[in-house]
């Protein structure tokens, strides 16, 4: 199935850059150092000016990464985000509407949860894979809290996780882990060469 092969390169690549820009150039120049330092997942927010073009021609351009979208909040911004080429979909909560047109194209939907209650629902409509958002509210104890009443799930922590933690989330037991202000803030404080180091010493200090 397409959807297990795009998940199994999601853990395999173990980050999700999640980037947030007010426009499509500085995104797609922010995207490019990632992509080009070993870093190919890419979750393309949609409150990001032109979104659906900045995936259409990051999918264009780099056909080994996987380049999805993020904050989709509606069936209709979900077709229009697999219409550009998303792999996969994430939403900050659970939308039936956009579970349901993921699931009928293959195409993993990865909603937000905080609570139980909030992940029972969501596995009810085929999301094993769980967005722990924020993680800020969390320490990496969550994970296998979580996993202990739910161990069919897996978990992508995402909102508060850097350079200094993401190795913490992983050990934890997380499937991937997102990370998204550090990259844009070194980007707009220090500029392309000093993200290129970040990413670089990212990858190397992640080997699990």
């Amino acid at each position: 199935m397409k959807s297990l092969h795009v998940l199994a390169e999601v853990k395999d690549n173990r980050f999700i850059a999640v980037i947030r820009t007010n426009n499509k150039q500085k995104f797609i120049n922010i995207a490019r150092v990632l992509l080009d330092n070993g870093l190919k997942t890419i979750e393309v927010t949609l409150t990001t000016p032109n979104a659906t073009e900045i995936i259409k021609e990051l999918s264009h351009e780099y056909q080994d990464a996987i380049i999805g979208a993020g904050t989709v909040l509606d069936k209709a911004s979900a077709q229009a985000s697999i219409e550009a080429g998303a792999r996969f979909i994430v939403s900050p909560g659970f939308d039936k509407a956009s579970a349901q047109f993921a699931n009928t194209y293959d195409i993993p939907y990865i909603p937000g949860c905080m609570t139980v209650t909030e992940m029972i629902h969501a596995s009810r409509f085929g999301c094993n894979i769980i967005k722990l958002f924020p993680a800020s509210q969390f320490n990496s104890k969550a994970i296998q809290d979580f996993k202990g009443p739910l161990p069919q799930l897996e978990f992508i922590p995402t909102g508060g996780i850097g350079i200094n933690n993401s190795e913490e989330w992983l050990a934890a037991g997380s499937y991937a882990v997102g990370i998204g202000s550090e990259i844009t803030k070194i980007y707009d404080e220090a500029g392309a060469s000093e993200l290129e180091k970040y990413i670089k010493k990212l990858m190397s200090h992640n080997k699990i």
